[in-house]
C-alpha cells in the first residue's frame, strides 16, 4: 500500500464533500486477521532464513544479532503499514473514496486497475484526478460479502471501462 501520511489532511467531514456518485454511506473496515498472520509467518520465516545463512559463515551470535535486526526492521515496517491501513471506505458508481481510522480523507478517484485472488482479495490502484496512483489492499475478512462482492464488482467494470 502506498504511504497515504504524505497526503494533506482533509476535515473529517470530507463526506458531506465526496463527489464519488451519490449518497452510500461509509463501509467501516476491519483490521484483516488474515493478513496479519501472513505478516508475522513472514517475518518469522525470514527471520529464520537470516538466522542460518548468517550462522553459517559468520557464527551463532552473529545470526542471533542478524535475526534480531531483521525481526526489528520487519516489525517497524508492519506497525507503520498498519496505521496506515484505511478505516472506511465510500463505494461510489465513479469510483472509491477511502478515510484513515482517524477520520481523514486520504485518497479519492476512480478504480484504475484491479486485481482478484479468488475470493479473499482485492489489489485495487486508484487514480485520483491529478493522476497520482494510490494501492489498496482490501482483504475479504476487512468488511462484510455483499460490500466485498460489490467493491470487486465495481473494481473489475472500472478496470475494464477506462
Amino acid at each position: 500500500m502506498t504511504a497515504v501520511s504524505s497526503l494533506p489532511a482533509r476535515p473529517a467531514n470530507a463526506s458531506d464533500i465526496a463527489s464519488n456518485g451519490g449518497p452510500s454511506q461509509r463501509i467501516a473496515l476491519r483490521r484483516s486477521a488474515v493478513l496479519h498472520l501472513a505478516t508475522l509467518l513472514f517475518i518469522m520465516v525470514a527471520a529464520t532464513a537470516a538466522c542460518v545463512t548468517v550462522a553459517s559463515h559468520l557464527g551463532a551470535r552473529a545470526a542471533i544479532a542478524a535475526g534480531l535486526a531483521l525481526c526489528t526492521i520487519l516489525g517497524t515496517a508492519t506497525v507503520r503499514w498498519a496505521r496506515a491501513a484505511p478505516g472506511a471506505l465510500k463505494i461510489g458508481s465513479e469510483g472509491l473514496t477511502v478515510w484513515c481510522r482517524a477520520g481523514i480523507l486520504r485518497v479519492q478517484g476512480r478504480i484504475a486497475r484491479c486485481s482478484q485472488w479468488s475470493d479473499s482479495l482485492l489489489m485495487l490502484h486508484i487514480e485520483e484526478d491529478g493522476g497520482r496512483v494510490h494501492r489498496l489492499l482490501i482483504a475479504a475478512d476487512m468488511l462484510g460479502r455483499d460490500a466485498f462482492r460489490q467493491l470487486a464488482v465495481l473494481a473489475r467494470r472500472s478496470a475494464h471501462v477506462f
